[in-house]
């Protein structure tokens, strides 16, 4: 039996009593609090204890009517070895339905005593207006038992409570027959079991609006202010504030309105925006309506279900409404309102394990001619057993359980299915056996049913949410119901829940009672970057498809920060996306990088590229031109900033067209710079000084003026110039003012924003006393941060960075000459994770660390090691709150500080300048010496810089390129029965490897793979490379056989997607061709093109250049292509970190590599390159569960006297192969729609070692074929 004792406050503050079997006869003690604050005071020995028999006790506080409560605080029972250490705290108006306390970042434990004599008080993030406390001990003494004394704080509070009963309202009459108003504060208290409602509406002739809902458990507010589109549309778009409202529990609303300034706020959750439309107040007529709408017909009016519940201390404009109703005051009428809150609570009980949980509960009683189940639950996992039954006559078993979300009902192979109920909302079930049928209905919708050949009963117990080990054929079928039950009825009569928790009705476990403890993980949205957010009972996912960024909450981002950053990763010139800010709000940008020269520059074109003519200007009614960039003026600002250096040309080619003048040298002509600032300098000098470019150069055409143009001449003159002061780019809009005289014309052209340089990159510091340190602000980190810096040392340990909190923190070190550590603390208890190195790292060259944490997981990366991953605890603490500085290079202890260099580091996109801060700091250099330290490239092509005492020397192990600097191609030459296979020394997984400690619930986290190649050939069709995993998959790269694409048509099959790329000599073009051979799309070769699926690439096994021996489950193209092998050339040859034609020429004897055939060392890839056009094609794809092809397509043949030859150079780069295969895949496909083609430019790291993924719309899952 259970001992749920109730403790009796008296609100005096006198004594309290504690009743019950305890260990010890009830005694009284004092605890030291404000005597004003005190609910319950106790004073002497003992406390309460349960006995050990007891299951699941719990002690209850009644507080005799409701308090707001801001803090509890516990001791264990006096003088012994009980007490308890961590407990929950339930809450409740009427002790019946209660719902648990969680503090501010959703955790619901409390910590309490470790011994039994010391006060542990725990503050209360929000207080909580209640009645009825009740403490649910979850760990003691293990060396005694459960002991707890407890004091209650908090204040007594007024409350003006009106009750509505779903047809019943309040109306608020205004003096006037409207009411116009500015600024509107409107507040609240409410608490419904129904998830639909209105609780607020106002509306004018205007067309102004403003409705506040109770819908689908969250509350929708929609206003209007003089917006005629809102007014005359028929769907209105609300703002959505919280979520599960419809709990019986209370919940605060305030909504404040300045103008169109508004701030939505439910319990701790506020939303802020801004109305649309033009007015500025809000205009009702003649009344406020709270409880419904009492009119439904007026005009602009829609119809909506009345609120069913109890609201309390309901303000309008510091009106209390609610007093006026009690008061039956003339401006307020009252339909069936009653003042007291008499609300049904209807106790539910919750499913707590997904394995072991469940109900039974035995027939009511014996059903003739069959039987009837009714219950309402709420759940948000998409699996999961609801109820499952014996059948007489015969050994049968009904089953009702969610199913892919939806809800199935199962009897030996007949079934019935209804709607989807997987949304955390409370859905009702009937369940009814009679006359020859089942029929399942749900939520008063159309009814299913399952046709009988006989009558059949109930046999047995009825098992709700799961099976008991011992029930016969129950195990196996799903897994066990996570949510909530409530109101369960067996042949119409109503299961006291109350005796099944006493032990006197069925039986049960894993569950709690009187409780329905379901939460919303998706409220806040811990999803980053617009990230979809979705959920199950334990778990949240992110949906980083088409935000640009990656990660468990899309945190990171999948775009390099610089078109610096993409030459050292071997890039060359292109369009390309950048993230000026990493992990930071401004998001990508398409920019293209200029890397033919020995600066890379990064290029921002605007809206007007040609030459603009301009007449008839003059200062009273001049030219202006607005320039619009390909970035928002937020990323403009950020590259500008993190670049070296920006430029961008003004042309300006007049005839009696002046700049100034010539009177008093105001301007007639100027532009703005980005902060739209008025600025009159054209190049050349520094802002301020109005003069053109020929001045400093002391060659305009009339000495007497400072431009060309202000001399004024009827022949064509022109003032060219360089704008260079980076402050005031670019230029935001130009204004021509003196092109209104006779003959008088300008023409000018304002050229794109030109930048080279990334600051961050070379950014470094050298530390060489292990006291010293740089500090900076403190890290804004509550929620996701993401840490990475290169570094490079001698010293065998040292501590990179560390921040601190008054208990948290977050470090990361050198531990030991191999290994890096980051550790934190959110309130969890420290996390330590661990990378080792096989190879020393204080070995004075340069390594690359990233660490991140975020609410989902933690990980590190050291170089191209493999991640290594720790899962954050489901309800644990989320926010880490840091206070100190943060400290780069030490600790604020001035011990183990590091000696080395730290370069490049980043925090959350933002990148710290250490070259200044070090300027300044003793025992810290700006820069760092050494031959590998500079921004110019001493290696290529991947190729790693490695320091020597004297000198340096380049690392090409991951390269595909050999020679001094990895700039020489590594080539060989194939024939028909040729090949290289490269077999992978584990199943290839190294983006997603995991530790021992890594997170099981990653299965969503995706990577990519970096594709590379190069080749010279006249046969067709050849097969070039073929990639095939554990799993059964592939991706293929195969030349086809003709250029006929017009009219030829490619069957659709289940098992590939098929890439096509057509190439001619003069240039190359991309093809998207359909089902049908038409041609749906002609793209640009030199950007990169993502064609994605819904898949992805596990455990890889082999890659494979050449003819494909083993060729099961290839697709028939696939078979053609890999029969027929290859002749010709190919040349450097890169897979993620390998380079498979560099390791079969250098370790021949390698156990990795099997060539077959022969296979010579050749030159060929160098003489392509001579005797040549080549231009790279670039492309993303992803790809089926089963495989991918990617077919490479002349278009025309090239001939050459000496030989046939057709000749491209194919770089198939950053291949984006990752998508979550589901069990239920196979029956998804055939519904899925057609895929689409999303232009993207290659993305790649400074190391391929960084775990990153792109999801984009599926592609066509049966049958998929591209002709690229």
């Amino acid at each position: 039996t259970h001992n749920n004792t109730t403790l009796t406050c008296l609100t005096s503050g006198l004594s309290s009593a504690l009743w019950g079997r305890s260990t010890t006869p009830p005694a009284i003690t004092t605890l030291s609090v404000p005597s004003a604050c005190i609910f319950c005071s106790s004073s002497g020995a003992g406390g309460w204890s349960p006995m050990v028999t007891d299951q699941e006790p719990w002690l209850q506080v009644d507080l005799r009517e409701q308090m707001e409560v801001t803090a509890v605080a516990t001791q264990g029972r006096y003088d012994s070895w009980d007490w308890v250490s961590s407990y929950l705290l339930l809450y409740s108006d009427t002790g019946r339905a209660w719902k648990q306390y969680r503090h501010e970042d959703g955790v619901g434990r409390f910590v309490g005593n470790g011994n039994s004599e010391s006060v542990v008080q725990n503050k209360l993030s929000h207080p909580v207006r209640t009645r009825f406390l009740r403490f649910v001990p979850l760990d003691w003494n293990p060396s005694g038992w459960m002991g707890l004394r407890v004091e209650v704080y908090g204040c007594s509070y007024k409350s003006y409570v009106a009750d509505f009963d779903g047809r019943s309202s309040l109306l608020y009459r205004f003096n006037q027959k409207s009411m116009s108003t500015v600024k509107d504060v409107i507040s609240l208290r409410f608490k419904s079991h129904q998830a639909e409602g209105v609780l607020l509406h106002g509306e004018g002739q205007r067309g102004d609006y403003i409705t506040l809902e109770l819908h689908r458990g969250r509350l929708d507010l929609y206003l209007n202010l003089d917006d005629s589109r809102a007014r005359f549309s028929s769907h209105r778009v609300p703002v959505t504030v919280g979520s599960l409202l419809d709990d019986q529990h209370w919940h605060s609303v305030h909504i404040e309105r300045f103008n169109k300034q508004v701030n939505l706020t439910v319990d701790s959750y506020t939303q802020r925006f801004q109305t649309k439309g033009e007015g500025h107040s809000l205009e009702v007529d003649y009344e406020l309506s709270f409880g419904g709408i009492p009119l439904p017909g007026k005009p602009g009016t829609f119809l909506r279900k009345n609120f069913n519940g109890c609201m309390e201390n309901l303000y309008y404009n510091g009106i209390n409404v609610i007093d006026l109703a009690k008061r039956r005051k003339p401006q307020i009428h009252s339909g069936n309102v009653t003042f007291s809150c008499s609300q049904p609570q209807l106790v539910a009980c919750t499913f707590v394990s997904s394995s072991s949980s469940f109900l039974s509960l035995p027939s009511a009683s014996p059903a003739v001619g069959g039987f009837s189940v009714r219950f309402q639950f709420r759940t948000w996992n998409p699996e999961g057993l609801l109820l499952s039954v014996q059948l007489n006559p015969d050994p049968q078993q009904l089953r009702l359980q969610i199913s892919n979300s939806w809800l199935r009902l199962t009897l030996h192979t007949r079934r019935a299915e209804c709607a989807s109920v997987s949304d955390g909302l409370w859905h009702s079930v009937s369940l009814d056996a009679r006359n020859l049928q089942i029929t399942l209905t749900v939520d008063n919708e159309p009814s299913s049913t399952i046709e009988l050949w006989e009558q059949v009963q109930s046999r047995g117990s009825f098992y709700f949410g799961g099976c008991a080990a011992t029930a016969p054929d129950c195990q196996g079928f799903a897994p066990a119901f996570q949510g909530c039950m409530r109101l369960i009825f067996i042949n119409s009569q109503l299961m006291n829940l109350s005796h099944v928790q006493q032990g006197l009705l069925g039986n049960y476990n894993e569950l709690q009672f009187d409780t329905c403890n379901i939460k919303d993980r998706c409220l806040p949205n811990l999803c980053e970057h617009g990230a979809r957010c979705s959920q199950m009972w334990s778990s949240f996912s992110c949906d980083c498809s088409g935000t640009g960024y990656a990660g468990a909450t899309c945190h990171n981002s999948i775009y390099e920060s610089s078109c610096e950053a993409y030459k050292l990763s071997g890039s060359s010139s292109g369009f390309y996306f950048i993230d000026p800010d990493g992990s930071g709000p401004l998001g990508p940008t398409q920019v293209y990088c200029n890397m033919t020269e020995k600066k890379v520059w990064t290029v921002l074109s605007h809206n007007s590229t040609a030459p603009v003519t301009v007449q008839t200007s003059s200062l009273q009614k001049p030219h202006v031109m607005i320039f619009n960039y390909s970035a928002s003026a937020k990323q403009l600002r950020a590259i500008v900033s993190g670049s070296e250096q920006c430029q961008q040309e003004v042309v300006y080619n007049c005839r009696k067209s002046r700049l100034f003048n010539t009177k008093d040298g105001s301007p007639l002509s100027w532009w703005l710079d980005r902060e739209g600032e008025k600025r009159s300098y054209w190049g050349g000098f520094l802002p301020g000084v109005q003069q053109c470019s020929c001045s400093l150069e002391e060659n305009c055409i009339d000495m007497n003026y400072f431009c060309n143009c202000d001399a004024d001449t009827d022949t064509w003159a022109n003032d060219t110039g360089v704008l260079s002061y980076k402050d005031h780019l670019p230029v935001s809009q130009i204004v021509i003012g003196d092109t209104d005289r006779m003959g008088s014309q300008a023409v000018y052209h304002i050229g794109p924003l030109r930048c080279y340089g990334d600051r961050s990159i070379w950014n470094a510091a050298s530390f060489y006393q292990e006291s010293s340190y740089l500090y900076f602000p403190t890290l804004q980190a509550e929620l996701a941060s993401d840490i990475s810096f290169y570094f490079k040392t001698s010293a065998p340990s040292g501590v990179f960075l560390e921040n601190q909190g008054l208990k948290d923190f977050i470090r990361v070190e050198l531990s030991s000459p191999s290994v890096v550590t980051f550790s934190f603390d959110v309130g969890n208890g420290p996390a330590v994770l661990s990378v080792k190195s096989h190879v020393p790292l204080n070995d004075r060259q340069w390594h690359y660390v990233r660490a991140e944490r975020n609410a989902k997981e933690a990980s590190v990366q050291v170089d191209q090691l493999p991640l290594r991953f720790l899962e954050a605890p489901a309800d644990g603490h989320l926010r880490l709150r840091l206070s100190s500085q943060l400290f780069v290079g030490g600790t604020a202890s001035q011990q183990r500080g590091f000696l080395g260099c730290i370069r490049s580091l980043t925090v959350n996109g933002v990148s710290f300048d250490l070259e200044e801060r070090a300027k300044m700091t003793p025992g810290v250099s700006a820069g760092c010496p050494g031959y590998c330290t500079g921004s110019s490239s001493l290696c290529h092509n991947r190729g790693r810089c490695v320091e020597k005492s004297n000198g340096y020397i380049c690392d090409c192990s991951q390269s595909a390129y050999g020679g001094t600097t990895c700039n020489q191609e590594v080539s060989v030459s194939f024939d028909r029965e040729s090949s290289v296979t490269y077999t992978f020394q584990e199943p290839f997984s190294v983006m997603q490897n995991r530790s021992s400690q890594a997170s099981t619930s990653s299965t969503d986290s995706r990577a990519r793979e970096d594709v590379a190649l190069s080749f010279v050939t006249s046969q067709r069709p050849a097969m070039l490379l073929t990639v095939s995993t554990f799993s059964q998959q592939y991706i293929a790269v195969i030349l086809a056989t003709n250029g006929t694409y017009r009219n030829h048509t490619w069957k659709c099959c289940s098992c590939a997607s098929v890439f096509f790329v057509n190439a001619n000599f003069k240039n190359m073009n991309m093809l998207l061709v359909g089902k049908e051979g038409e041609l749906n799309n002609i793209l640009d070769i030199h950007r990169k093109y993502t064609l994605s699926s819904d898949a992805e690439l596990i455990l890889i096994r082999s890659l494979t250049l050449g003819k494909v021996t083993r060729m099961e489950n290839f697709d028939e193209e696939v078979i053609q292509g890999a029969s027929k092998g290859f002749i010709g050339c190919l040349s450097s040859v890169q897979f993620n970190h390998v380079a498979p034609l560099k390791v079969a020429l250098t370790n021949r004897g390698s156990s990795l590599v099997t060539v077959r055939g022969p296979l010579v060392q050749s030159n060929c890839g160098a003489l392509a390159e001579s005797h040549t056009l080549q231009v790279p094609a670039v492309c993303h794809l992803s790809f089926s569960p089963f495989g991918s092809v990617l077919m490479l397509f002349p278009y025309l043949s090239i001939t050459r006297p000496s030989s046939s030859v057709v000749t491209a150079v194919v770089f198939i780069t950053v291949c984006a192969l990752a998508v979550v295969i589901r069990l239920v895949y196979q029956q998804r496909r055939a519904q899925r729609s057609s895929g689409s083609i999303k232009e993207e430019h290659r993305h790649s790291m400074y190391t391929d070692y960084r775990t990153e993924l792109h999801l984009h719309n599926p592609v066509r899952d049966s049958v998929k074929e591209y002709y690229i």
